[in-house]
């Protein structure tokens, strides 16, 4: 690292600090309007006033007439709206005879006052852990151009504060950390990136705020440290950054004897601080801003107008927050005829303003007269662009950046099980357990994507008897991921934990395998060494608990290291690089990232709800995936036209003919891949039953492209149905009824020799699936052996894949696909898992059934075997299929484990001799413009999938890597 730090510190940039020769055009304009300027303007000049956008019309007046009445130099903004402040700062800019300095403190960016309006991103804490410091430029660089945005000329920031004591209560998480080399490094690369984009940067908080326990906004901190210390840790960045070009400097509120002996004498009114150390010893020639003259660190020993002329007369230039303008005139009038404040030193003040505001502020075309001579009078407001201004500072560029500065900062601290990332699992063995959030959290939700859904939450505050009883489950369970929500900064708060959940995680570590997640202070890790599996994510926001999961399912490497040390099990420096995995990224917030575009995507919700409005169907679920990345995913409506129960990414729709292609084709390319399935074999070498019969020789080829022959259908179930005679009445002729044969083929209970479960209440006979597959056996042949959808061939195909594996067809898929993929919500018979409620309904069945079909299969034939057949009776969701699909659009690996062969996905998904739209059991583009076209003409020839007659469709297209999911109900009712 202190190899990388010099090299980056050989760069040379524009500094304002540095430049002494400036061109005759700017020199003209800061003659001119010091010129111009009376005494008092020229002092007001040196006023940075506060202002929010969120305090009403008489804070907005106050502000106001402050600028009318005293030309102050600038403005530090607040909290507020993006709005409200462009539509002030215009105003105020108007108001001005010499234009606005403005300034905000914005360490981690806009949103660290304009909450919830714009990107949030990382604290610099966060940022330490980034080994790239590349990042870091960029990250400055984003937030300059944010803030040049908004009409602000200056960020107090970096924060160059090494923060060396855990308990610091107001440094803290805004420090890069405890390394002087990393908190150099970092601030140094973050000024950069503004000052490139026209932001002036300002270090803080000279000559080092990070080893104290007091808050300087309540009282003054003293820092004990010799100079010696001081100059090799708390001066060092603050050095580098003065030598490198930082445009201004912020003193912070601090007792120092070692600089300064005088009791109570804070640094910013210290001349041996200011001018002896800054300015003398350090060299710097930049602008020296004070630290908030309202801060209980000053303003507790000397009164507002005082500490104002002190701290002028300490050597700083700017003044921020006064809290009494017209008494600090007062005095530093008489300061300066007192002898008090040099009035050269004052000048020198002024003219280091107008310089900046020439950089940062001044268009010199408008500030030029007819004549060409440059004139303070001339006054351009700056005005700020009102429109799309939201839109702007929320840009797919700032929320791309946020994802990959967390995805460098989130460090693997220990990995003592070797579980990170999680390469095979078992969804049922592992438990979440989120502590102190309401419902499951963003790390959760993420984690069920994957498919652990065994999930739940706690209080952060368990009481013994809540505590044991949670010890006695999770200690059963063969792995534990715990999560720390919502946790407090500082350690004085002990991070917002309490003991008994200490004592709970750090107990349950003994007694099974733990992986902690700590989505808070870094600090908090002192607590948790008996862990042995910790990953330190610094922050709570839902970006990061999302990523968080996607690192410990390696979508992605772990790089951080943590800046900071908590304990000997956690210093500084440590963190482990991880492996990546390659599993699905879930990133719908940014589909840019996969090269998607987010305003096209939106249009896909205008057409579900559309869809939902004209009762196409009452729900849906539909997913995009490119890339590798899951960009668009979501559930619309509700579950049917009358409950009102909303549907959502959980919920399982019946596949119907899906399964085709999702279970039986699946197995028969694995079957292939171990050369125990053969294309080019009939049924009667798999089938007994089918020898003799003019099956016996069909090829299993033909078969999968739909050309063998056979018919499309057998309705199977009306020859188990009793007909009656409804009685004839004036309106409605006479008609017959039809309902389940009881007693000869049901029971509405399940007996001996009736256990297949065909709807709620209603059982078939057993040996109705014999009935069922001679028929199909005996079945008549078309002539003609072209194309001809039909789903008797994957009905025999179930018990292909029985005799060649000895399982049924639900029990093989699940064994080799399901749960190793983590496709916890795709099985046959749901009902036997999940509550019914969980399934979307599919029919009102007034034929058949006589009742609602819900968690149980649509398809009648499928119904009749027990649910689980290979043409129909598959149920899932979007968020599983995707996984699947981009499975086969990896050549068949996925996480690691190969689970087809490149050859045999090539065979099966490739279009067939003698077919215009058929591989080996999947569906692909009608490549005859002579019929009916079967998916978007714009789809490659290559695109294969398959849909569903219950309102589904899934496609994969190799060549864009794009996945395409859409699930219905739309035969309901």
């Amino acid at each position: 690292m202190r190899f990388i730090f010099c090299i980056l510190f050989s760069v040379k940039i524009f500094s304002l600090s540095a430049q002494t020769n400036f061109s005759a055009a700017e020199n003209r304009w800061v003659d001119s309007v010091y010129n111009t300027l009376p005494d008092s303007m020229r002092y007001t000049q040196l006023f940075i006033i506060r202002a929010h956008s969120n305090l009403g019309d008489d804070h907005v007046a106050k502000v106001e007439n402050l600028i009318k009445q005293y030309q102050v130099g600038g403005l530090c903004f607040f909290q507020g709206t993006p709005e409200k402040q462009a539509e002030l700062t215009n105003r105020y800019q108007a108001l001005a005879k010499v234009p606005l300095l403005v300034t905000m403190d914005a360490e981690w960016g806009l949103n660290m006052r304009l909450k919830d309006a714009v990107t949030a991103y990382p604290k610099q804490m966060m940022l330490g852990a980034i080994q790239d410091n590349s990042l870091i430029y960029k990250f400055g660089a984003q937030v300059g151009k944010e803030l040049r945005r908004m009409g602000v000329h200056v960020n107090y920031a970096p924060d160059a504060d090494v923060n060396n004591n855990p308990n610091n209560p107001v440094i803290n998480d805004r420090s890069f950390g405890e390394d002087k080399f990393n908190v150099a490094s970092k601030a140094f690369m973050y000024m950069r990136g503004m000052q490139d984009n026209g932001v002036m940067a300002c270090a803080k908080h000279f000559p080092g705020h990070g080893d104290t326990d007091v808050d300087s906004h309540q009282d003054l901190p003293v820092i004990s440290h010799d100079i010696e210390h001081l100059n090799n840790i708390e001066l060092m960045p603050f050095r580098v950054l003065t030598q490198h070009g930082v445009g201004s400097v912020m003193v912070a509120h601090l007792e120092v004897p070692a600089i300064d002996a005088t009791p109570n004498t804070p640094t910013t009114i210290s001349r041996a601080a200011v001018t002896g150390l800054l300015r003398d010893k350090m060299g710097y020639q930049g602008l020296i801003f004070t630290d908030g003259l309202e801060m209980k660190g000053l303003s507790k020993f000397y009164p507002s107008g005082e500490s104002s002329a002190r701290c002028l007369a300490a050597g700083n230039d700017l003044l921020c927050l006064p809290e009494d303008i017209p008494a600090a005139l007062t005095k530093i009038r008489e300061f300066i005829r007192d002898g008090k404040i040099n009035p050269k030193e004052i000048e020198a003040s002024v003219r280091r303003v107008l310089h900046a505001k020439y950089h940062y502020i001044v268009d010199v075309a408008n500030w030029t007269t007819d004549d060409g001579k440059t004139t303070a009078n001339i006054h351009n407001p700056m005005t700020i662009a009102e429109n799309n201004l939201r839109a702007d500072l929320n840009s797919t560029d700032s929320k791309l950046l946020v994802r990959e500065l967390v995805k460098n900062a989130l460090t693997l601290v220990r990995n003592n099980d070797g579980l990170i990332p999680f390469k095979t699992y078992q969804p049922d063995s592992i438990v979440t357990v989120s502590l102190n959030s309401n419902g499951w959290s963003p790390f959760q939700w993420t984690l069920y994507n994957y498919g652990l859904n065994n999930q739940f939450n706690l209080p952060v505050n368990l009481d013994t008897e809540k505590k044991r009883a949670t010890l006695d489950y999770l200690s059963k369970k063969k792995i534990v991921i715990i999560s720390l929500q919502d946790m407090k900064s500082y350690a004085r708060d002990t991070f917002g934990l309490k003991q008994n959940t200490i004592d709970l995680v750090n107990e349950l570590a003994q007694k099974t395998t733990v992986i902690l997640a700590v989505f808070g202070n870094p600090y908090a890790l002192k607590y948790f060494d008996g862990v042995q599996n910790v990953i330190e994510c610094y922050n709570n926001e839902k970006v990061t608990q999302e990523l968080a999961a996607e690192g410990l399912m390696g979508v992605f490497a772990f790089k951080g290291k943590l800046p900071v040390t908590a304990s000997e099990k956690s210093k500084v420096g440590m963190g482990l690089t991880s492996e990546t995995v390659n599993r699905l990224e879930w990133n719908t917030e940014t589909p840019e990232a996969a090269g998607m575009d987010s305003k096209t995507l939106a249009k896909i919700d205008t057409i579900a709800n559309e869809l939902i409005k004209k009762h196409a169907a009452p729900g849906c679920q539909i997913l995009v995936a490119r890339n590798n990345q899951v960009v668009y995913h979501k559930a619309f409506g509700t579950l049917d036209y009358y409950n009102g129960h909303t549907t959502s990414i959980q919920t399982m729709y019946d596949l119907a003919s899906i399964t085709k292609c999702a279970a039986t084709t699946m197995s028969l390319m694995k079957l292939y891949d171990e050369g125990k399935f053969s294309l080019t074999k009939g049924y009667g070498d798999y089938l007994p039953y089918a020898i003799g019969s003019n099956k016996e020789k069909m090829l299993m080829k033909d078969v999968l492209v739909h050309q063998a022959g056979l018919i499309p259908w057998i309705a199977f179930y009306k020859n188990t149905m009793d007909s009656v005679a409804e009685p004839d009445n004036l309106l409605n002729p006479r008609k017959m009824i039809f309902f389940p044969a009881f007693g000869k083929y049901y029971t509405k209970t399940p007996q001996p020799g009736y256990s297949l479960q065909v709807a709620k209440d209603l059982y078939l006979r057993d040996d109705y699936a014999d009935t069922m597959r001679m028929r199909i056996i005996n079945s008549p042949l078309r002539e003609k052996r072209d194309y001809v959808y039909s789903d008797l061939g994957m009905i025999l195909m179930t018990d292909v894949i029985k005799r060649i594996t000895g399982k049924t067809l639900d029990n093989y898929v699940q064994d080799n696909f399901y749960e190793p993929l983590g496709m916890t919500r795709t099985l046959f018979n749901p009902r036997t898992r999940y509550a019914t409620d969980d399934c979307a309904p599919t029919d009102d069945d007034n034929y058949f059934r006589m009742k609602k079909t819900q968690a149980y299969v649509h398809d009648m034939g499928a119904a009749m075997l027990g649910g689980v057949s290979g043409h129909a009776g598959l149920f899932s969701t979007a968020g599983d299929l995707a996984v699947l699909c981009r499975m086969l659009l990896n050549n068949g690996e996925y996480a690691g484990v190969q689970y087809i062969k490149p050859s045999t996905v090539k065979l099966f998904t490739t279009r067939q001799e003698g077919s215009t739209r058929r591989g080996y059991g999947w569906d692909m583009k009608e490549s005859d413009p002579k019929k009916t076209m079967n998916m978007s003409a714009k789809a490659p020839d290559s695109t294969f999938g398959h849909t569903g007659f219950t309102g589904n469709a899934f496609y994969m297209d190799p060549e864009n890597q794009l996945i395409f999911i859409f699930l219905s109900n739309r035969t309901f009712p």
